[in-house]
């Protein structure tokens, strides 16, 4: 997990708190949810449940009404506490805590008679793992479009930075691999060398492939070669731009995101960019 100090976990707070986010399989992909260690707290009793959705002030979740669950809330006065549980970057203990809570409401789930989606609502601000997971998430989705055209210039400085595992790359075109080499990446797009000929690649669509350390994450991103410059003295060579398909992977923005956010606009090393009218 990145660090994220006490300052930027407010600001999150302030600027997410209202925003409802889907726990979708590639949400709870790059959060680390731990599906099966998430429960309803009532009074000393726990019931597993499903994530559907949560904000900083609330949360939706599914359960099973045929458990007793709904004659245990009318005695606690519809009192729970909501346990979390994710997956650690830095440990092998998973990050686990409870946020208090008060049940809204319930509505049958999928027209099921056995399940139902309750509404809750949390009654005090939630720990600050739960503001740095998902506020990472959602910053991380503003700026990949605010900033989609800031270009990380990659020295080997800056690969450390960004935790790629090499500066050298593969690219696939139908299918088949070819070794390239890194020179910019972007939220929405990368600039890379490689052996070929401009005209036979450009408008053609490719696969980036790009390998990250701790944690070790491999993210292939299709898109399209839509630039290409000449190699100076390399005739051999080609540089290509490729804009990435949408959607891009969260994963991949989270980690370009969390590197951004910890510089300045004026760094050498980051490139805004106007887009190519072509």
């Amino acid at each position: 997990m990145a660090l994220v100090t006490g300052q930027r976990i407010i600001t999150f707070y302030e600027l997410f708190k209202d925003i409802d986010v889907t726990f979708s399989k590639e949400l709870i992909q790059v959060t680390g949810l731990v599906t099966q260690q998430v429960h309803l707290k009532c009074a000393s009793d726990f019931w597993p449940c499903v994530i559907y959705s949560s904000s900083f002030q609330g949360a939706k979740v599914v359960a099973n009404v045929q458990t007793g669950i709904i004659q245990k809330l009318q005695k606690t006065n519809n009192s729970v506490n909501l346990r979390f549980c994710f997956k650690s970057s830095d440990s092998d203990t998973p990050v686990t805590f409870f946020v208090t809570a008060r049940v809204a409401g319930h509505t049958p789930y999928g027209g099921s008679n056995e399940m139902a989606l309750f509404t809750l609502q949390y009654t005090q601000r939630p720990p600050d793992d739960l503001i740095e997971i998902m506020g990472r998430v959602l910053e991380a989705n503003i700026n990949s479009a605010k900033r989609k055209n800031d270009r990380i210039v990659l020295s080997p400085e800056i690969i450390r930075k960004l935790k790629i595992n090499a500066k050298e790359a593969a690219v696939f075109i139908q299918k088949v691999p070819r070794r390239c080499m890194l020179r910019d990446i972007s939220f929405n797009g990368a600039k890379i060398i490689m052996l070929g000929v401009a005209k036979f690649l450009l408008n053609r669509e490719a696969a980036l492939r790009l390998d990250f350390d701790d944690p070790k994450e491999s993210f292939l991103i299709p898109g399209t070669f839509v630039r290409s410059e000449d190699v100076e003295g390399r005739k051999e060579l080609v540089a290509l731009g490729l804009d990435f398909k949408e959607p891009v992977s969260m994963g991949y923005k989270m980690r370009l995101n969390d590197y951004l956010s910890t510089k300045v606009e004026s760094r050498v090393d980051v490139v805004t960019e106007t887009p190519d009218p072509t």
